[in-house]
């Protein structure tokens, strides 16, 4: 029998040279950023599920990954007219992967509102303006079809036509507001908590019209359930052509919301162009355009130097407006 030979510390790595060099090229290959999973990006919606918001956070986010490499959630932060979420993306990291989906309620009308507002529109960085969503005045199918025709009603009946809107402060009450302003007629708002319920009491005709944007007023239209009479924008709606807007008959009644996409403040310029980019790709999408126009919105997708232009005009241009109404929101 062979003599036992003694035990060396070294008999365990005999066959380390053969060994260490795939250790390595296996650590190497765990670390490459090639295999590594890409950061997401998250679109945060201050909306809860399902609207307009919603619609174009999530119609955004599945395109917008394509762009970019990586995935793209939706996270819904629903809550106090959009403060909630907009306060979540002004305090998270300036690192551009977490970016807020805004309506005109978040960067126009709560910094003109409200005065305690624990976010101010300098805590973003703005990327790209989505789309615009005009309003529709849904009017009973019984009630005039033409513009003068209801300005001569209403002015009849001065006060005592009734329509509803998600609150004094919304925006489908301002754009009524400034409207009937600019027609020389005076209505009386009713307050809802959201558009299903002004609906169904429209239907029911508890109320002689609404002011409502996108597929809420294009779906009873196209059912027969009442008549759109005009609309707010700068532009006819591709889905109601033979509906004009109030612009065409009384100058000064554009009245619109948007949507857009910002950053908190201080995020690099690099991530800021990188997802502008993506944004403005996804929205050239002819699919996805036509699915906004489907419900109301017109795509955009600008850079960021048109959005933050657009702000500060949509900011001088609403001030006046507010202040005649005298609204403010503690």
């Amino acid at each position: 029998m062979a003599p036992c030979r003694p035990y060396r510390e070294d008999t365990m790595s005999a066959a380390g040279p053969g060994r260490r060099p795939l250790l390595a090229l296996a650590a190497a290959a765990l670390a490459s950023p090639a295999l590594a999973q890409p950061r997401p990006f998250t679109l945060v919606v201050p909306f809860p599920p399902g609207g307009s918001t919603d619609l174009m956070g999530r119609l955004l986010a599945e395109r917008m990954q394509l762009a970019l490499g990586a995935p793209v959630l939706v996270d819904n932060r629903p809550g106090a007219a959009t403060v909630v979420g907009a306060e979540a993306v002004a305090r998270a990291a300036p690192d551009g992967y977490t970016l807020l989906v805004n309506s005109g309620t978040t960067l126009t009308l709560n910094p003109l509102l409200m005065r305690r507002l624990s976010y101010k529109v300098e805590d973003f960085a703005p990327a790209s303006l989505l789309s615009v969503l005009p309003f529709a005045f849904l009017l009973q199918m019984g009630m005039p079809q033409t513009i003068p025709e209801f300005v001569a009603l209403a002015r009849a009946k001065p006060g005592q036509l009734n329509y509803g809107t998600n609150g004094p402060s919304s925006f489908n009450n301002i754009a009524a507001v400034l409207v009937a302003e600019r027609l020389g007629i005076r209505m009386q708002d009713v307050t809802y908590k959201g558009d299903a319920q002004q609906l169904n009491d429209f239907l029911g005709g508890t109320l002689d019209l609404l002011v409502v944007g996108g597929a809420s007023a294009i779906q009873p239209h196209r059912n027969g359930q009442g008549r759109i009479l005009a609309w707010t924008g700068d532009r006819r709606m591709p889905a109601t052509p033979d509906r004009p807007t109030f612009e065409e008959s009384v100058p000064g009644t554009v009245a619109q919301t948007y949507f857009g996409l910002v950053a908190p403040a201080r995020t690099p310029q690099p991530m800021i162009e990188r997802v502008s980019a993506a944004a403005a790709a996804a929205l050239q999408e002819p699919m996805l355009r036509d699915k906004l126009l489907g419900e109301g919105q017109f795509a955009l997708g600008t850079g960021p130097e048109e959005f933050a232009r657009f702000l500060r005009q949509e900011a001088g241009r609403w001030a006046p407006v507010l202040q005649r109404m005298n609204l403010q929101i503690d």
